[in-house]
């Protein structure tokens, strides 16, 4: 069964970090191109960062630029989003999922598929 599954959300204070994965089942991550995405209450799922089978990176949110970083550990079939310096307005489920496009170009959910479950992510005091 081919599916993704995230883990390492959490509940962190303002300026925290938390180091999210993506583990692949099922399937080899090396010729996916893989997107973190992220979807708050009563908002819209939103792309945050994109890594590309080749290891390039692509932010999709600006607000996280500066802050989370994105990588890939093929011979664990992983990808991570490490983020930093979080923020309340992070908080959201976050999600990851995966398309096989030359490059990270589309930020659309409907370009990706196989997604995960979900993580949550609270960032408050």
């Amino acid at each position: 069964q081919v599916q993704l599954v995230e883990s390492g959300g959490g509940l962190v204070q303002p300026g925290g970090s938390l180091r999210l994965s993506c583990a692949a089942s099922g399937f080899t991550l090396d010729y996916f191109n893989i997107g973190w995405f992220r979807q708050a209450p009563g908002k819209e799922r939103e792309g945050v960062l994109c890594i590309s089978s080749s290891g390039a990176s692509t932010y999709y949110a600006d607000s996280v630029k500066g802050r989370f970083t994105i990588s890939r550990d093929n011979a664990k079939n992983t990808v991570y989003l490490q983020m930093n310096s979080l923020k309340p307005e992070d908080t959201a489920v976050y999600y990851c999922a995966s398309n096989r496009f030359s490059r990270c170009s589309s930020s659309s959910p409907g370009a990706f598929g196989s997604w995960g479950q979900g993580t949550q992510v609270t960032v408050s005091s």
